[in-house]
């Protein structure tokens, strides 16, 4: 066989022996995005290349927090009941020799309380006097331990302060600090190409006669970045069945997110595409409304396409249902769950058979349902704090909806 044959043989072998999962319910089928994937490779890097990522590890101190006793106030820090002699200043960063009882020393927050010391007196507490010698004389109420933060207050050395699976997040890189470390581990990034299909897209100007902008462009990029993903690059594809081909097989990313062309329309070449690049689909239809032709397929070398609707929300829905699933399960980070149920201020009304995922504010009464919400609208999303997920044949006012929370970013 020649090596172009084999190359082609590769290109159309089915990737994977799972089922195909047609019509899938809703939650199965975030199940399976999760499933389809293993976290990728570990790789220890410098903190601030860390954020945005996943932790591979739990986070343990390598020191006391604080190492030292440290005054918790600017003032004095003073040894045995008063009044105290006050001799010398202990700023952050220095150290002080050991006081004796009667003894004070002014102090800075954070400095280093000097060993025998019992408390620190905050300086609007404190008065001084002037002794005939000329030192100073402080008089103050200090209980034991006032204001003093003692060493390992907040935790000891090797204690696990976060879990592996969580995202590092400007916080957490600050307690990584904070607790010693100079390096973490973090799963690898998952790569992500975006495809945006179809002729009647705009980038820039007005819509025009059957003309429309991109809304998803803009939109996906900042959801994908904070699902911990790099992305590689956005780009539009026309409609035609070979340049959809050529760019799922020749992308490097590791998962390839096209919008549009997932239903059976004319000039819908994904199932196609996916067949020649030998793509296996692993759920082909969702039980959900907005966004029920959306699909996840497995291709040739471990990589994974998630097919979006072209339709703004329905895509919306296809991105929290498969694409972060699928996002999280690459990046090693623990699957958000569904909100716990909260009352409803209105009535939702459902689909039939399906379950459909409706915007919503939070208010006294409950949850708001947002107008405008249809599969083409984003008007209802860009004022929502939530998508209620609405079981079939809906939800009356005054019952409980679980919650999906909208990405952050």
């Amino acid at each position: 066989m020649s090596r172009a044959a084999a190359e082609r043989a590769e290109e159309v072998r089915v990737t994977s022996g799972a089922p195909t999962l047609r019509g899938c319910p809703w939650p199965a089928a975030r199940q399976a995005a999760r499933a389809a994937a293993r976290p990728l490779p570990v790789e220890r890097v410098e903190l601030a290349a860390a954020a945005g990522r996943t932790l591979a590890e739990p986070l343990a101190a390598l020191t006391d927090l604080p190492a030292f006793d440290t005054s918790a106030m600017d003032g004095w820090a003073v040894a045995g009941p008063g009044p105290w002699r006050l001799s010398g200043r202990v700023l952050a960063g220095q150290s002080c020799a050991p006081l004796a009882d009667g003894a004070a020393v002014e102090i800075a927050t954070g400095a280093q309380l000097p060993p025998g010391a019992t408390g620190v007196l905050r300086r609007e507490h404190g008065a001084l006097t002037e002794l005939p010698d000329g030192a100073a004389q402080l008089r103050g109420e200090v209980a034991p331990g006032q204001d003093v933060r003692p060493r390992g207050q907040e935790c000891g050395r090797g204690e696990e302060l976060l879990s592996a699976g969580l995202p590092v997040t400007p916080a957490v890189l600050g307690l990584a600090a904070a607790a010693g470390h100079d390096r973490l581990a973090v799963h690898r990034r998952p790569t992500v190409e975006l495809l945006v299909l179809g002729d009647e897209l705009l980038v820039a100007g007005l819509p025009g006669p059957g003309r429309v902008r991109d809304a998803l462009g803009p939109l996906l990029p900042p959801w994908l970045a904070g699902a911990g993903a790099e992305l590689l690059g956005s780009r539009h594809v026309r409609d035609d069945f070979g340049l959809l081909r050529d760019a799922i097989r020749h992308s490097p990313a590791d998962l390839v997110l096209t919008t549009g062309g997932t239903a059976a329309g004319p000039v819908d070449y994904l199932h196609a595409a996916l067949e020649a690049t030998g793509g296996h689909p692993l759920v082909d239809g969702v039980a959900v409304r907005p966004g029920h032709p959306m699909l996840l397929a497995a291709l040739p070398g471990g990589r994974h396409l998630v097919g979006l609707p072209g339709n703004p929300l329905a895509a919306v829905a296809g991105t929290l249902t498969l694409a972060l699933p699928l996002l999280h399960a690459l990046s090693g980070r623990t699957a958000p769950a569904v909100g716990p149920a909260e009352p409803l201020a209105a009535a939702l009304p459902g689909h039939p058979v399906d379950t459909r995922l409706h915007p919503v504010r939070r208010t006294a009464a409950g949850l708001a349902p947002l107008p405008h919400d249809g599969p083409a609208m984003l008007r209802g999303l860009a004022r929502a704090e939530a998508l209620a997920v609405v079981p079939p044949g809906g939800l009356a006012a005054g019952e409980y909806a679980e919650v999906l929370a909208l990405p952050s970013t």
